[in-house]
């Protein structure tokens, strides 16, 4: 009988030589910068001339984990980390020292149930069956960070899910949120990166009030619609007061510079389960991914 067991490798691993490179005598040939490993010179790697490298692992390392987590879609969440919990709403309240700071924290207040709907989502999103191949839909992702994206993950733990959550580093430190899934919890330093994998799985979107960056991500994601870039999916924004204010998309429509028709790509959201059903019925029309089977609430 042949043997069907894979053919021995004919050159070590890396990691076998990365072992062996760090027991090699000292001389100034060794001790020298270009002795080092390529892989493992941190120094090199690190150089201008390297950084379509640095992109290319920033782009494979979350794709080959996410694939090996056989996640195959994703439900993303974008939204301000700047809105309190509901719970601590008071507090940001009363630490205001000032009457601007006080009518700030009061519009901060008035927008922290929207940690609460996206926790409520969330859990909505985690009670997606696994497909027959063992692959799971709507995983939710978030930027790993407060607010907003810690009520998204926090819903997927309620259920008892996975969840993912994006970081970046920035000039501030940053830890993510304690709802993240540890073994799908990656750092970014490029945002392009970053919002590449934001998108590459995504079957839907919310998107509650933000600032700068969640403004970035839902502009983005429109545009990329719009012009064929993306195919459709479910773009559920909460908070119309808000966005009605910091963005009037009917006199974008009126000035010219977008089509009518280039409004209706939103879908506006009041509850977690509207935005829920919305999802289901969009997919309904449009089959791809796969049928969404729902497992009941325990």
């Amino acid at each position: 009988m042949a043997d069907s067991r894979p053919p021995k490798r004919i050159f070590p691993t890396s990691k076998v030589d990365a072992r062996a490179a760090k027991h090699v005598p000292s001389a100034p040939q060794t001790e020298s910068e270009s002795y080092k490993l390529a892989f493992q010179d941190l120094d090199f790697l690190l150089r201008e001339d390297l950084r379509p490298v640095r992109f290319q692992l920033e782009l494979m390392k979350p794709e080959l984990f996410l694939q090996e987590a056989k996640v195959a879609s994703t439900f993303v969440f974008y939204g301000s980390a700047r809105i309190p919990h509901p719970d601590t709403a008071d507090a940001v309240v009363a630490a205001a020292t000032n009457d601007d700071q006080r009518q700030v924290a009061e519009r901060l207040k008035a927008k922290s149930h929207y940690v609460e709907i996206a926790r409520e989502l969330a859990r909505l999103a985690s009670r997606c069956d696994c497909d027959e191949e063992g692959m799971r839909h709507f995983v939710v992702c978030s930027g790993g960070g407060p607010s907003i994206m810690e009520g998204a993950n926090r819903g997927a733990a309620d259920e008892g899910k996975e969840s993912i959550g994006l970081n970046i580093v920035l000039p501030h430190e940053q830890l993510p949120n304690t709802y993240v899934t540890p073994e799908l919890s990656f750092q970014f330093h490029y945002f392009a990166l970053r919002k590449m994998h934001f998108l590459l799985r995504a079957r839907a979107v919310a998107v509650f009030p933000g600032g700068f960056g969640t403004f970035d991500e839902l502009f983005e994601l429109l545009t990329l619609i719009q012009t064929g870039k993306v195919r459709p999916l479910p773009i559920l924004l909460f908070g119309r007061e808000f966005w009605n204010k910091v963005v009037n998309f009917e006199a974008l429509a009126e000035e010219g510079v977008i089509a009518p028709h280039d409004v209706d790509l939103i879908r506006w959201c009041d509850t977690a389960q509207e935005a829920w059903d919305y999802v289901l019925r969009f997919y309904e029309l449009h089959p791809e991914p796969p049928h969404i089977q729902t497992a009941p609430p325990e």
